[in-house]
C-alpha cells in the first residue's frame, strides 16, 4: 500500500499504533514497526530517564520506522519530548499543548511530527508551525475525542489542511481502513484494536471483557478526568462519573504521580499552581482518573480500575498477535477496494 503517510515515513503499511499509556510500551512498539506499520511510544507515565531507557529497547528490538508521543499537559512531558528530541526519535507524535517548539527541534535531524487535533481549529494551527501530519481523533475513540464522529471529521480535515491526515476512532479491520482512505485519510492509528493482541500487555481480565462488551458498551462522560472520555462502560466507571471530582482524594495520588515521575512535588504542585485554578484542578482530576487506568490495565482491577477503549471494541472478537491484526487488515481493506471497484461499473 502506498500513501503520503507510507512515503513520509518510510513504512509498509499506512497502519500506527496509537500511544496508550501502559500499553504502548517498547514491545508493542517493535512488534508494530517490524509487522509494517509504525509503532508510536507512550511517554506520558515515564520519567525522562524511562522514556531515554525505553527508545533504546525499542532501538534493540527493530531497525523499522518508530514514534513516541509527548502529552504536554502533563507533568515532566516536556523533560520527555527533550529526550525525543536528543534521541532523533524518526517520529514525535504530540497531544494537549502547543508544540511549535518540537517541530524546529526534529526538522534539525529529519524527523517528523504529528499533532493530535479533534477539530479544523487545531489543525490549522498545527499545520501553520510546520506539522508534517495529524491525527484527527474522533468520537467513537477511546480516551479523548470530541463530538464529531471519524466519518464526517475526515473529510473535513481533509478540505481544511494541506497535510496528510491520520484517522483515529473507529477503526479495527480492514473495512475501516479502506473507508477512512476513501473519506480523505492517509493512514489509520488504532488502540483498541492493538490492546487485545498477544503482545499487549494489558491484564487478560480487560482483554476478555473487550472481547466481550458490544460497541455500545462504553461510557463517553467528562467526569471520568475531566475532559471528555471514553471508557468501557462498567460498574466502576459509573461510579467514577457519578462521583465526579473530588478534591481530597486528588490531592493523594497527586502526591503519587509526583514520586512515579520522580519529581519534586513541590515543583508540581507550584507549576500547576502558575498555570492557574483551571489548570490545576484538570491535572488534580487526571491524577484521580490515572490511578484507576493504571489498576485496570496493568492489575486488571475491575472494582476500582477503568480502561479507555473505543466504540470499535465491539468488532473486536479475537486475540491474534499484532502481525495477524495487520496482514489481515490490510488483507480486508485489499477486497473491500475489490468489492467496491466492483460495484462502480
Amino acid at each position: 500500500m502506498k500513501t503520503r503517510i507510507t512515503e513520509m515515513f518510510g513504512i509498509k503499511y499506512p497502519i500506527i499504533l496509537s500511544g496508550m499509556s501502559w500499553i504502548s510500551v517498547p514491545k508493542m512498539v517493535a512488534a508494530v514497526s517490524n509487522a509494517g506499520g509504525l509503532g508510536i511510544l507512550a511517554t506520558g507515565v515515564f520519567t525522562a530517564e524511562e522514556t531515554r531507557k525505553a527508545i533504546h529497547e525499542i532501538r534493540k528490538l527493530t531497525d523499522k520506522p518508530f514514534g513516541a508521543n509527548a502529552t504536554l499537559y502533563f507533568p515532566g512531558a516536556n523533560e520527555n519530548a527533550k529526550v525525543l528530541l536528543e534521541e532523533q526519535v524518526p517520529v514525535i507524535n504530540f497531544s494537549l499543548g502547543k508544540g511549535d517548539w518540537i517541530v524546529k527541534g526534529a526538522q534539525r535531524y529529519g524527523g517528523k511530527v504529528i499533532a493530535t487535533v479533534v477539530n479544523a481549529k487545531h489543525g490549522k494551527k498545527a499545520q501553520d508551525y510546520g506539522c508534517d501530519a495529524v491525527i484527527a481523533t474522533g468520537y467513537e475513540a477511546a480516551a479523548h475525542g470530541e463530538a464529531v464522529s471519524s466519518m464526517v471529521l475526515i473529510p473535513h480535515l481533509a478540505d481544511a489542511l494541506k497535510i496528510p491526515i491520520i484517522a483515529a476512532g473507529g477503526i479495527g479491520d480492514g473495512r475501516g481502513l479502506a473507508a477512512a482512505l476513501a473519506l480523505g485519510a492517509d493512514a489509520v492509528a488504532m488502540g483498541t484494536r492493538f490492546m487485545t493482541t498477544k503482545e499487549s500487555p494489558l491484564h487478560e481480565t480487560y482483554k476478555k471483557l473487550s472481547i466481550e462488551k458490544e460497541v455500545y458498551d462504553t461510557l463517553f462522560s467528562p467526569r471520568i478526568d475531566g475532559i471528555y472520555c471514553r471508557v468501557l462502560d462498567t460498574e466502576a466507571a459509573r461510579k467514577a462519573a457519578r462521583r465526579g471530582f473530588n478534591p481530597l482524594l486528588a490531592l493523594v495520588n497527586s502526591y503519587g504521580i509526583a514520586k512515579n515521575l520522580k519529581l519534586p512535588y513541590m515543583k508540581v504542585f507550584l507549576g500547576l499552581m502558575s498555570q492557574g485554578y483551571k489548570t490545576m484542578k484538570q491535572m488534580a482530576h487526571m491524577a484521580l482518573a490515572f490511578e484507576a487506568f493504571q489498576k485496570a490495565t496493568e492489575e486488571g482491577d475491575t472494582a476500582s480500575g477503568i480502561l479507555p477503549v473505543g466504540q470499535v471494541t465491539g468488532l473486536i472478537h479475537d486475540q491474534p498477535s499484532v502481525a495477524e491484526v495487520v496482514e489481515r487488515i490490510v488483507a480486508q481493506a485489499k477486497a473491500q477496494q475489490q468489492k467496491l471497484n466492483d460495484q462502480f461499473v
